[in-house]
């Protein structure tokens, strides 16, 4: 069987009603369907407070804001993640500590954590790639010991979990993405989670511009002010309302994004086998929600070589972050803790396959086979 086209995602339109648009009452942000999808994410994920933001980049700088970052502090994460983990805490003035990461997880080396601490150092940011889940006991045990906050990077782990506690309940903050990209979209969202209740209040008011307005609608002030710093972090109700149905349905999507998952797993096990490719190996403690497939090649030339193939298949395919340590940004507000083992390494030789909800059999295993042809070659 051929195929037109296999895109690299296809974002997930299935679940919304266009007719829910001519019933709203309200457009802007904190509406019916806004406190929908925070309550759904509280009680489906044990989290004490879900304020839904724009996106998780704005949901990480209220984190920034909220732990009171100041110039000269030191934030700990991995070199191998999207540049927003980052920018929130430069935007206050952080100086960023990359530590180099797992091979098997491309997560961060929890080991090389606390060697990578110093004075100034006030969080560490754990990015659960793929959606599979950092080492968070021991995270949480060394950030404990050094009173540290840690801030959850769970754009990529809704639905995924630690030990049986969802990704982004586990630290002191999480922040989750619905990007078109992510597993269930409004095509820019995100949510700021917070498990720690003392930051609720001042939470709310960074969100709300600064100012106390959520508290007065609640009729708790008979007006609101500017009460802090702040910027408008609210969605609109219509992202909201996108929101809301595939979070209605989000088992049935999940258990979707898994099949397919396992179907690669199973279809490029030969491969495997032989030595000319690696697999992902998520750990036995983790439950992950099929955010991605990727495959690892040799090298940098052989990856580069199989994407060239696939294309000419008309399968799309995607490689990851350029580490954020060699670019000119990175080398101006972090540095790398120690040495850069396999954080580089392994990021040139990771390759994306596509992966989207509703992807056929079919389709899974024409791109399987394609992969397999090509790698006769190799």
């Amino acid at each position: 069987m051929q195929f037109s086209d296999i895109p690299f995602n296809k974002p997930v339109t299935k679940f919304f009603d266009p007719g829910i648009i001519c019933n709203l009452t309200k457009f802007c942000g904190d509406g019916n369907y806004t406190e929908k999808c925070s309550r759904f994410i509280e009680n489906r994920f044990q989290v004490k407070k879900c304020l839904m933001t724009t996106s998780c980049t704005h949901a990480l700088e209220m984190a920034a804001i909220l732990i009171d970052i100041q110039p000269g502090d030191e934030v700990i994460m991995p070199s191998f993640t999207f540049v927003s983990t980052a920018n929130a805490f430069v935007l206050r003035g952080a100086k960023i500590v990359f530590v180099d990461v797992r091979p098997d997880t491309m997560n961060i080396d929890e080991k090389l954590i606390e060697s990578a601490i110093t004075s100034k150092t006030r969080a560490i940011v754990p990015v659960h790639y793929a959606g599979v889940a950092c080492e968070m006991d021991t995270i949480l045990e060394i950030a404990n010991k050094y009173c540290l906050y840690v801030i959850e990077d769970a754009a990529q782990g809704v639905m995924s979990t630690y030990k049986g506690r969802a990704l982004g309940s586990i630290g002191h903050f999480g922040a989750f993405s619905f990007h078109e990209t992510k597993n269930y979209h409004c095509g820019e969202g995100g949510a700021l989670l917070i498990n720690s209740i003392q930051f609720n209040d001042r939470a709310e008011i960074i969100r709300e511009k600064g100012t106390n307005r959520s508290r007065f609608f609640r009729g708790q002030v008979d007006k609101y002010t500017w009460v802090d710093i702040g910027s408008s972090y609210l969605p609109s109700e219509i992202n909201m309302a996108y929101l809301w149905g595939q979070l209605e349905a989000i088992d049935n999507i999940n258990q979707d994004r898994l099949k397919t998952w396992k179907l690669y797993l199973d279809g490029l096990s030969t491969l495997a086998g032989k030595g000319l490719i690696e697999l992902p190996t998520p750990p036995h403690c983790t439950e992950h929600n099929a955010h991605m497939f990727y495959i690892k090649l040799k090298d940098l030339e052989a990856r580069t070589k199989l994407i060239e193939k696939l294309k000419e298949q008309k399968i799309q395919t995607a490689f990851h972050y350029v580490p954020l340590h060699t670019s000119p940004a990175g080398q101006e507000f972090g540095f790398f803790h120690s040495n850069d083992n396999f954080t580089t390494k392994e990021s040139e030789r990771l390759v994306r396959l596509p992966l989207w909800y509703g992807m056929t059999t079919h389709e899974v295993q024409f791109v399987i086979s394609s992969i397999l042809e090509s790698m006769k070659t190799f």
